[in-house]
């Protein structure tokens, strides 16, 4: 006959384990016969027995962490770990806060460029110099124009001339294929008047 259909049974067995791999050994991790021992204030207790330094560090509510594995004996401080991470990854977010990435925009022109233009590609190079990032400033060639790379050669020293005063010519004018280009970086502040 007709049986109701049976749920399987799931047991869920929790473990503990390191969330990450943190770099250091850390308590029962630590198997050396014997070790240095720094207590959290900085002074030496001195060398002893792995088990006895971890003794001392459950007695005072601490983490045994190894600092310097590679040396004889290796050197374990009285530290709380889990406060020693979340420092550690404070200063990190904070220096990655603070980092700044230096962008490299391009300008593309033509050999055969009007005033307006010239100008309007020129405007774009000075702000973006002036927020800190570096130009590369490009004139691409077709056809019959490759006979003429002197005009472009002009066309770029004159751009790099008129973005002086916010940016330092890297290396002069440099032909690659079809297209020749500078680099421009901005000043560094001391040096904008």
């Amino acid at each position: 006959m007709w049986e109701p259909c049976r749920q399987p049974t799931f047991y869920f067995v929790w473990r503990c384990f390191p969330i990450a791999n943190t770099g250091h050994q850390t308590n029962e991790e630590i198997r050396d016969k014997e070790v240095r021992l720094i207590s959290e204030s900085g002074e030496q207790l001195g060398i002893m027995s792995s088990q006895e330094a971890l003794r001392m560090a459950e007695e005072r509510n601490l983490d045994l962490v190894k600092i310097s594995p590679n040396a004889v004996p290796p050197v374990c401080k009285l530290m709380d770990y889990g406060k020693y991470r979340f420092e550690q990854t404070k200063r990190e977010k904070e220096a990655r806060k603070n980092q700044r990435v230096v962008e490299i925009k391009e300008i593309r022109m033509s050999p055969s460029i009007d005033v307006n233009d010239f100008n309007v590609k020129l405007r774009n190079a000075q702000k973006f110099l002036s927020e800190g990032n570096r130009c590369k400033i490009t004139v691409r060639f077709r056809g019959r124009e490759m006979a003429h790379t002197n005009i472009g050669q002009d066309l770029l020293v004159k751009f790099a001339e008129e973005c002086g005063d916010l940016a330092v010519l890297d290396k002069s004018p440099k032909l690659e294929g079809r297209h020749m280009s500078i680099f421009l970086s901005p000043k560094p502040a001391k040096d904008k008047k």
